[in-house]
């Protein structure tokens, strides 16, 4: 990414949680642990069916006495009800803020630029009082800061950045192997140690009970992860989501996201699986690379 340019992530949304029972509330569901997440941390986390199925994934930041959560416009408003089904009687307040909050990324190099910043993914500082942040899932995809949109235009011409282009800000998260956008066609279609999460931080297998979290450990210790979430990359051909992913006529995955920044699940441990070649659907030709942060 270009040091001068910034990218405002229209596609996100800012809940805030708030309230004396917040912390142990949130601990008790996100796959994270909320322990890591302070005034100069902020951490990427998920939150999962019982069965350890993919529902959520957001980032969490402190802000004054409660959280920013900083999650895809199109879950925003699911997020929110699944959070307030949990809440029961807990002292917690949950304020969806979207109207009045914005995310702008920036390069790695720009957020290196500011003063105490630290080469740590999910390090953070505050800018005019507004937390910025490099990313915690993987620093490659520069920083974001969270700002009230009547800040932004002044803020933007202070720190010298230049609105650019959304789409590079997407197809660059594409390329490096990290969902940019369309969440929700991954809702319960894979568990979510299947989205890499242990690879872009998002799992903490210290931490006590969460949502989810049986079927995630099993998975990880008995080493049962055969399956992964990887980008697609369209040779031809028009891709459909739910569609089977072939090998040499040998099914290999599935594509779950079609749009224009697809993914599949794939079966990655595969003999069948090799990323020198192309692979087929029913209309198209594509291919697949595993992401290099991958082992």
């Amino acid at each position: 990414m270009n040091i001068k340019n910034v990218y405002i992530l229209e596609d996100r949304a800012i809940l805030y949680l708030n309230g004396e029972d917040t912390k142990n509330f949130l601990q008790n569901l996100i796959s994270n642990d909320i322990d890591k997440v302070t005034d100069n941390n902020s951490c990427f986390t998920s939150l999962l069916s019982a069965q350890g199925k993919f529902l959520y994934e957001f980032i969490i930041v402190k802000h004054k006495s409660g959280y920013l959560i900083d999650c895809e416009k199109s879950q925003a408003d699911g997020l929110f009800k699944q959070l307030s089904i949990y809440k029961l009687r807990s002292k917690v307040e949950i304020l969806n803020l979207s109207n009045e909050f914005v995310v702008a990324a920036l390069s790695y190099e720009k957020f290196q630029t500011f003063e105490d910043a630290k080469d740590i993914p999910g390090f953070t500082l505050k800018y005019r009082e507004d937390p910025i942040f490099l990313d915690p899932r993987n620093k490659q995809l520069g920083a974001r800061l969270i700002i009230n949109l009547e800040k932004l235009n002044l803020s933007l011409k202070k720190l010298d950045l230049h609105k650019a282009d959304l789409k590079d800000y997407y197809s660059f998260s594409h390329k490096l192997g990290i969902v940019p956008k369309d969440l929700n066609k991954l809702q319960n279609k894979l568990f979510g140690i299947e989205c890499n999460y242990e690879e872009l931080n998002g799992i903490d297998f210290k931490k006590g009970c969460y949502v989810g979290q049986e079927n995630t450990t099993r998975i990880k210790l008995k080493n049962k992860l055969s399956k992964r979430l990887f980008p697609i990359n369209l040779l031809n051909g028009k891709l459909n989501e739910g569609e089977s992913v072939y090998a040499n006529k040998i099914e290999i995955g599935k594509v779950l996201i079609d749009n224009d920044y697809p993914f599949a699940l794939i079966k990655y441990l595969d003999e069948n699986f090799d990323e020198k070649f192309s692979f087929k659907t029913k209309d198209a030709e594509l291919n697949i690379k595993k992401p290099d942060w991958i082992e």
